[in-house]
């Protein structure tokens, strides 16, 4: 059944894979990912154009990127040293953490519940997630850290059990996590620790050194960070909501996107079955509740990081949570199949044929076009490597795929060289007061009396594709303005 469902994965992860551009976000991991190549450190400038979005605070006074961990950055330039710049490639290593999450969430699962009906249940649910799959899609962190908490919490469970090399298993988990976002490695040690304080105090120790050597390790990253972000306006850069706001909308989106309602159904229905075959509502077992813990503390906690770290209410942060709210629905599923095995089938069935899976296969299957591959394909047609490009919003894919000047979007740059860009582009809609001001000021400064108006067929949409499932497109958009470049004639 694992092989099956690996082999699906690969289509699923990595089918067209290169097919839509890279959106902003991926655009700034994929270029800082080249300067590796070049300077061996990630740098938020290349010499030509800067790929900052907030305004230059994500690298220091020497453009030493300092906003995110490096990891990400060090595996997406070792597989464009080994196959070469491309979107495909770009997105390989993520894909294939995301293929390696599915093979571990059967692992853990297994391990946790010592069933292999289960882990094969836990293990389809994630393969046919589809938030899951568009975030493992992306030439970005998510799958990542996934796959390291998933890894973290299955060698803590192997520290309790005494397994053979648990012990380096969880260090290296934590250490490469904390190395892919600080706040979930954060996250997966406060889980760990508050569990194993609760119910194995014999086993603190073992939890402590593993502790303490991961302290040790990482205490010079440390150190730099701090010096490296002590002058960046955090005020200026986030948007500080009530929290109430932040829990509302996370709680909104695990309802709608992870839990969905059917597996809500599911609950009452396992409880009832269970009640007629043993008696009671609820297991009585210890160690079930140890177990079941462990999930729960992970995934509180993780919701409480995400209402208080997090600068907005992004989907994408809840991704460390989705393996674990489907091994709990997992194990909801294998006690209903007790009535009959059809039961988890029919289940199985019906919440992958009501989630988005026809759409999803329609965009693995078809082209999409979008905004970015639009006016990357006219200017690469049309233009020059030596011709500056100014633009709104959508900056950083332009200076993935072409080798122009590119003024603008978030990078909060000088826009007085905007004047005598050959190629201005004002993007319909406007992400952010930062590329409001952008906007305003090339309305204001820029030539227009100079500039030619060209259409392309592409249309205008605010982002190339996103990964959030709610403002995802598994078709190209047909009804919306198309972009407009203007090109200066005199």
């Amino acid at each position: 059944m694992l092989i099956i469902l690996l082999g699906c994965a690969l289509f699923l992860f990595l089918y067209n894979l290169g097919n839509q551009y890279l959106w902003q976000d991926e655009a700034e991991t994929a270029l800082i990912s080249k300067t590796i190549l070049s300077y061996g450190i990630p740098k938020g400038y290349d010499g030509k154009n800067y790929f900052s979005q907030l305004l230059g605070q994500d690298y220091t006074k020497n453009y030493t990127w300092r906003w995110h961990p490096w990891l990400q950055f060090y595996i997406c330039a070792a597989f464009f040293g080994l196959f070469g710049i491309s979107t495909f490639v770009a997105r390989l290593p993520f894909a294939l953490f995301g293929i390696a999450s599915v093979f571990m969430t059967y692992a853990f699962c297994k391990t946790l519940w010592q069933s292999k009906k289960t882990a094969a249940i836990a293990a389809l649910l994630l393969l046919t997630s589809i938030p899951f799959l568009l975030l493992s899609r992306q030439c970005r962190y998510y799958s990542m850290a996934a796959f390291f908490s998933l890894a973290g919490l299955y060698a803590y469970w192997g520290l309790l059990e005494k397994r053979k090399y648990s012990f380096v298993l969880f260090l290296l988990s934590a250490v490469l996590l904390f190395h892919t976002h600080y706040v979930y490695c954060a996250v997966l040690l406060a889980a760990v620790g508050l569990h194993i304080l609760i119910f194995h105090r014999d086993r603190f120790w073992t939890l402590f050194w593993a502790a303490a050597l991961f302290a040790f390790v990482n205490a010079p990253w440390v150190i730099w960070l701090l010096k490296a972000r002590s002058d960046v306006n955090y005020k200026e850069l986030s948007q500080f909501a009530h929290p109430v706001v932040f829990g509302k909308a996370y709680l909104y989106q695990i309802g709608k996107y992870i839990l969905t309602p059917y597996l809500f159904l599911i609950i009452p229905f396992a409880i009832v079955i269970r009640r007629a075959r043993t008696g009671t509502f609820y297991p009585h077992d210890r160690a079930f509740w140890h177990k079941l813990t462990l999930l729960l503390l992970f995934i509180f906690l993780n919701f409480i990081a995400m209402v208080f770290a997090t600068p907005w209410p992004f989907f994408r942060y809840l991704t460390p949570v989705i393996p674990i709210f489907i091994i709990c629905a997992a194990l909801l599923i294998a006690v209903a199949s007790r009535l009959h095995p059809l039961v988890a089938v029919v289940i199985l069935v019906v919440l992958i044929f009501t989630s988005p899976m026809k759409d999803f296969l329609y965009e693995l299957t078809h082209d999409y076009d979008g905004p970015i591959e639009g006016i990357v394909k006219y200017l690469n047609k049309n233009g020059s490597d030596n011709d500056i490009v100014a633009i709104t919003y959508g900056d950083l894919p332009l200076k993935f795929y072409t080798n122009m000047r590119v003024i603008g979007g978030l990078t909060g740059e000088d826009l007085s060289a905007a004047k005598q860009a050959k190629w201005v582009i004002l993007r319909k809609y406007v992400v952010s007061e930062k590329d409001a001001k952008v906007k305003m000021w090339m309305l204001q400064n820029i030539p227009w009396e100079n500039c030619g108006r060209i259409v392309i067929d592409y249309p205008d949409i605010p982002f190339e594709n996103r990964e959030d499932p709610a403002e995802h497109h598994f078709r190209t958009v047909t009804d919306e303005d198309r972009v407009v470049i203007f090109r200066k004639i005199r």
